[in-house]
C-alpha cells in the first residue's frame, strides 16, 4: 500500500543483489521441502514494512520486532523450529508494473518503482516461501486515472487497466517462478477499498469506482489459483472493514489489521493449505 517513504536503501539493494536465473520450469513448481531451511521473501509495498502499525520497519531489513504482517509471518515461520532466512523486497509506494507507473505519471503522481521490474528480479533462487501483496496503490491510481482520463466511460477505462494489470501480475509470477521454481507462492487479494475509512466521506460514485477496481484486481489475484499460487482471501473477511483495524490514515492497516493479514496468510504459507477464495461474498457489493 502507498507511502512516499523511499530511501537510498533501494539503490543499495539493486546494486548489491545478484540476478542469477534458475533452470527450473516456472509452470511445474514442486513446492518447498517440508523439513528443510526456509527462505522467506516478501514482495510488497509499504504494507511490507508495516506502515501504519506501531512498529514500522526500515525498508529491506529483517526487522524482527516489526508489527506488520510480514514480520508477524517471519516470527510464525521461525516458531516452526526450522532455520529461516528472510528477505523483504517491499518498496513503499510501489505499484505492480510499468503500466501503472505510466498511468500515475499521466495523472500527475510519482511512484518509486514497480514489483515486476524492481522486486521480481531480486527474488533469490533458493527462495522457498514468497508472499505477494499488490494492488492497494494500483487501485487508487487506476480509479483516479479513470476519473481524469475515462471521459464518458470511466468504468470502461478502469476495466481496461484492470485487464492489463492481470497480464502484468502473471508476468510477475512467471519471473518469480523462473528464479525460484520450488517456492510456495502466496498472494493476498485486496479488501474492497471502497469500504475503507480513507474514502468514507467521498461521494458514492467514487466509492463504487474504487470498489470496481479493487474487485477487478482481486479477481486477477484469485485466478492465480489455476497456476498453483495459494491465495489469502482478504476481500471477504469482515474484520478488514472495521475502522479500528486501520491506521489513522484510513488506508493502511493498523496493528489489528496486520494481525488479520497474517492470520489469513499463515496456513497457506506455512502448511500449503489451499482454501479457495470466496467469489461471492457480501463484501464485494458494498456499493451499487
Amino acid at each position: 500500500m502507498g507511502h512516499r517513504l523511499f530511501t537510498v536503501a533501494l539503490a543499495a539493494l539493486l546494486a548489491s543483489t545478484a540476478c542469477k536465473s534458475s533452470s527450473g520450469s516456472p509452470d511445474t513448481p514442486t513446492g518447498p521441502s517440508p523439513t528443510g531451511p526456509i527462505v522467506y521473501v516478501a514482495v510488497g509495498a509499504s504494507d511490507g514494512i508495516g506502515f501504519g502499525s506501531s512498529a514500522v520497519c526500515f525498508p529491506f531489513t529483517e526487522c524482527p520486532d516489526g508489527a506488520g504482517y510480514v514480520q508477524i509471518l517471519r516470527r510464525d515461520l521461525i516458531a516452526t523450529g526450522r532455520t529461516l532466512t528472510h528477505q523483504n523486497l517491499s518498496i513503499p509506494g510501489a505499484v505492480l508494473s510499468r503500466a501503472v507507473e505510466d498511468l500515475a505519471r499521466d495523472i500527475g503522481r510519482t511512484v518509486p518503482g514497480n514489483f515486476v521490474d524492481r522486486e521480481g528480479p531480486f527474488v533469490p533462487a533458493d527462495a522457498t516461501h514468497v508472499t505477494i501483496f499488490a494492488g492497494g496503490n494500483d487501485t487508487n491510481i487506476i480509479s483516479e486515472g479513470a476519473r481524469q482520463r475515462g471521459g464518458s466511460d470511466p468504468n470502461g477505462f478502469a476495466d481496461a487497466q484492470v485487464r492489463q494489470w492481470g497480464i502484468d501480475l502473471n508476468e510477475l509470477i512467471s519471473r518469480i517462478r523462473s528464479r525460484a521454481p520450488n517456492a510456495r507462492i502466496v498472494a493476498l487479494n485486496l479488501p474492497n477499498l471502497g469500504g475503507a475509512p480513507y474514502v468514507a466521506s467521498r461521494p458514492t460514485a467514487d466509492k463504487s469506482l474504487i470498489q470496481r477496481v479493487a474487485i477487478g484486481l482481486t479477481d486477477r489475484v484469485n485466478a492465480l489459483t489455476a497456476q498453483g499460487v495459494l491465495v489469502a482471501d482478504l476481500m471477504c473477511d469482515a474484520r478488514l472493514y472495521q475502522a479500528s483495524n486501520y491506521a489513522s490514515d484510513g488506508f493502511h492497516p493498523g496493528d489489528g489489521g496486520y494481525r488479520v493479514f497474517a492470520e489469513l496468510t499463515l496456513p497457506a504459507l506455512r502448511d500449503g493449505a489451499n482454501n479457495q477464495p470466496n467469489a461471492n461474498c457480501a463484501q464485494r457489493r458494498l456499493f451499487p
